[in-house]
This record gives C-alpha cells, sequence and structure tokens, in this order.
C-alpha cells in the first residue's frame, strides 16, 4: 500500500470546499430568519471565560443564541453602531476558524481578536500591550486556507487603526510578531530560542488562524494581545491582574475602533 503524499494535498488551499459555510447561515435562519451581523461595525473575537462574563454584564448587551458556536452578544448602546462579540467557542485554530467562518458567513463586515499571549523576550511584562503584525504559522489550520510560508498577515489598514485608537487614548503598546501553535504543553525551548532569534515576541494558539481564515474570506482582521504569562523566565502559572486590565482596555480599543467611520473603508 503506497503512503499518502505530504503535503496530504499540495496546493489544497487552492480546491474549492465540499462544505460550505453558507450552509451553516442558511440554516440558522430557518430558526432565526432576522440572522445576520451584515448591520454592524464587525464583531470582537474574543476567547478568556472573564472576558466574555463581563461582556454579558454590560449595559444594552443582547444575546443571540443559536447563530454561532458558542455565544454571540451584540453591543448596542443608544446612538452607536452596534458591534457583535463572539466568544465560548473554545481554543485553538481550529475553534477559531470555524468561529470566523461562521461570523463571515453571517455577514460580518470585519473582526478585532483580542486575547492573551505568553511572552518570547524578558521585556514583556504581564499586561503589556501588544499590536500584532503577523503570526508564524506554528498551527495546522492556517495551511488549509494558504500556499505554503512562515507567516499569516493581518488586514493593514485594520491594524494601524487599532494603533491608532491606542495612541489617541495615551495608551502604551508594542507591535510584535506572535508564534501560534496547537500544542501548548508541546512548547520546547529550542523553538523559544529559534523563534526569538527571528524577532518573534509572543506565543498564542489562535492568531494565524483567524489570519488565514478571514484572509481566504476576504475579511479584515487584527489582533491584539494583553502579555501573560513567559516562556523565558518560566514560572508556575499564576493568577496576574494586570493581564485582566489590559484585557479590557483591549476590548474596549476594539469597540471604538470598529465604531469609528473611518473603519467602514476595511470592507471585504
Amino acid at each position: 500500500m503506497n503512503e499518502p503524499p505530504f503535503p496530504l494535498l499540495p496546493g489544497k488551499h487552492t480546491l474549492p470546499s465540499v462544505t460550505d459555510p453558507a450552509e451553516h447561515a442558511a440554516y440558522v435562519r430557518t430558526r432565526h430568519p432576522g440572522a445576520t451581523l451584515t448591520h454592524t461595525a464587525g464583531t470582537v473575537l474574543i476567547y478568556q471565560r472573564a472576558l466574555l462574563a463581563h461582556v454579558r454584564t454590560q449595559p444594552h448587551t443582547r444575546s443571540n443564541t443559536g447563530w454561532v458556536r458558542g455565544d454571540l452578544l451584540i453591543h448596542e448602546p443608544p446612538g452607536h453602531h452596534p458591534v457583535a462579540v463572539c466568544g465560548g467557542f473554545g481554543v485553538g485554530g481550529p475553534a477559531a476558524a470555524l468561529a470566523v467562518e461562521q461570523l463571515a458567513a453571517l455577514g460580518t463586515p470585519r473582526i478585532i481578536t483580542v486575547g492573551t499571549a505568553a511572552s518570547l523576550h524578558s521585556s514583556l511584562l504581564p499586561g503589556d500591550l501588544i499590536v500584532c503584525d503577523r503570526a508564524l504559522r506554528g498551527d495546522g489550520t492556517s495551511h488549509h486556507y494558504l500556499p505554503p510560508g512562515p507567516y499569516a498577515h493581518p488586514c493593514p489598514h485594520l491594524t494601524r487603526h487599532v494603533a491608532h485608537t491606542l495612541h489617541a487614548a495615551n495608551t502604551r503598546f508594542r507591535h510584535a510578531v506572535t508564534w501560534s501553535t496547537d500544542a501548548p504543553y508541546r512548547e520546547t525551548a529550542q523553538e523559544v530560542t529559534c523563534y526569538a532569534g527571528h524577532g518573534v515576541m509572543l506565543c498564542d494558539m489562535e492568531t494565524a488562524a483567524v489570519f488565514a481564515t478571514s484572509g481566504y474570506r476576504g475579511l479584515p482582521a487584527a489582533a491584539a494581545f494583553s502579555t501573560a504569562d513567559s516562556l523565558v523566565n518560566r514560572q508556575p502559572r499564576r493568577h496576574n491582574p494586570a493581564t485582566d486590565a489590559g484585557l479590557l482596555h483591549l476590548y474596549d480599543t476594539a469597540l471604538t475602533t470598529l465604531r469609528d467611520p473611518r473603519t467602514a473603508q476595511f470592507a471585504r
């Protein structure tokens, strides 16, 4: 019996899919006829349960159960453009890509993903804020959407606008590259040293998949992180309030960025 080729199907990213996320949107609308996100300014994609719990407590926030995998909330204060918030769908590239596919099929015009990341550089401390310039593809999902290559890239215009919002609020932050991996318990010292030597400053689980999926669907996407633990000076995991404060600030930044009328030009 012949061994299959590797990659399993070279050029797979150019081929049409058997399944189509539009099928999901059509199915959802059989139960929720008004299921659309085209009227929103975009979606904030979040991962931490504490941040999702915070969003649920905010005034003028309603739940849209059954539209996507996980939890979909709409934040719409009077006089403001509605913004969708999606979380609770799981962790890792495959879960994030599935969420992006379903959100895109429902018509969200753009996505900003907000989460935590581990530092590969001793100069980064818990709660330090990062705007992501690109993601090193240590995941598996991105290779289904992009040709072979080391990085997945965000929308440069939307990324600059996230940075502009932080500047306008006099917030300190850095631009940096992240390494996305599907195996958080298989991060090795050799990888940390190698990637840090190539200028990578952070490690996360989803960003490469989000950039790849959104790019494939023509959906502008950007990412920002609040630094959590470190893979350089490794210590037992512990809660740090500075990381939570950074997440809240980035969430508010994402809302402000998406609602800014200038952001509307970054459409698919």
